[in-house]
């Protein structure tokens, strides 16, 4: 395997290798609950990992994340993996603590080039101020690489997605169009220029925008990965609100719209809009700005629910730090919708 062209044997990569929500939530009704009254957070909700509670003090939060290359170096696949997996715990307000390997490779392959997925992953952690322990590896004909990641919490400071409340902004602190701009990169549609913003935005750590936050009224959160920006917006949604959308604040690579519109989109992206087809109304929204929102994103921004007297000032602050976020919605009274974007 070139070292160069480690997503060679890979028909998707990165988060657009999903499976839809769709199909997710029909197998999932057929798993038993398990009553434990410490299980505060299990798989009967959307949010971003599971909380066991061990004391009134202490929970911890278990997540885990892999997929196929999208990029071709090796090293920065397992950065952005890493990366991407170790989001979950700051997605629900979590410290990351432990993070095991897991690895699908050939084994008639090069070792050296699973070596550097694991350095690029190991890295990663150790930016997060976690411990890399180990892992488990199986022979696969296509790679795959990501973590299981343990982190902690305080019980009563966790991060769930859908406690907004209404009145709230929301802000998102990443740009979109990753999916689009990697797919259409490695078909060699998309520059050099938007591939190296979309491996920069991929390999950054979600953890300095979740320290930002905590010091504000964050009422709910979530990260931006293969459901899209709409997907894991709509999970943020209950019946009690709708969250109203304006395009018009929303940062995004500059040449995914191109790319959009010439119709470079991903398989991804039409699932995303597939299943949330009933759920949302475009209003004067163009087609390539609808397939953005649509747009699976690899390792993407956390979306923050507000209260809007402090909007400004984690604005302030997440722009000190280098962050490229904004204010893109609001959290209003329910409507026939779950989501209402206007361009």
């Amino acid at each position: 395997m070139d070292v160069r062209k480690i997503n060679k044997f890979t028909s998707c990569g990165g988060c657009i290798a999903k499976l839809p929500q769709g199909m997710l939530k029909e197998a999932l009704l057929n798993i038993p609950l398990f009553d434990d009254k410490n299980l505060i957070v299990g798989f009967d909700t959307s949010d971003d990992g599971a909380v066991y509670q061990l004391t009134d003090e202490l929970a911890i939060i278990q997540t885990l994340d892999f997929f196929p290359p999208m990029v071709e170096d090796p090293y920065l696949f397992g950065k952005i993996a890493a990366a991407n997996a170790l989001s979950d715990i700051y997605a629900m307000g979590g410290e990351v603590k432990v993070a095991l390997n897991m690895v699908c490779f050939p084994e008639d392959e090069d070792p050296a080039i699973l070596g550097e997925i694991l350095r690029g992953g190991a890295e990663k952690v150790k930016e997060a101020g976690g411990v890399l322990c180990g892992g488990h590896s199986i022979a696969d004909k296509e790679p795959k690489y990501g973590l299981s990641v343990t982190g902690i919490v305080n019980p009563q400071k966790i991060m769930r997605n859908n406690n907004c409340s209404i009145g709230d902004d929301i802000i998102l602190t990443k740009p979109l169009g990753v999916g689009l701009v990697t797919s259409s990169y490695k078909a060699g549609e998309a520059s050099i220029k938007s591939f190296e913003q979309a491996v920069d935005n991929m390999q950054t750590l979600n953890k300095y925008g979740a320290e930002a936050s905590k010091k504000y009224r964050v009422h709910a959160s979530t990260d931006v990965t293969g459901f899209g920006f709409l997907g894991h917006l709509n999970e943020m949604v209950t019946e009690e609100y709708t969250i109203l959308v304006d395009c018009s604040k929303i940062h995004y690579i500059e040449e995914a719209y191109r790319l959009a519109e010439e119709y470079l989109i991903t398989g991804g992206g039409q699932k995303n809009r597939k299943y949330l087809k009933d759920k949302l109304r475009f209003e004067h929204v163009s087609q390539p700005m609808q397939e953005i929102l649509f747009d699976p994103q690899t390792s993407g921004g956390l979306l923050f629910s507000v209260d809007s007297r402090d909007t400004e000032a984690l604005l302030k602050d997440l722009g000190d730090m280098g962050i490229v976020s904004s204010c893109v919605a609001s959290v209003i009274t329910r409507q026939d919708k779950n989501l209402i974007i206007s361009g």
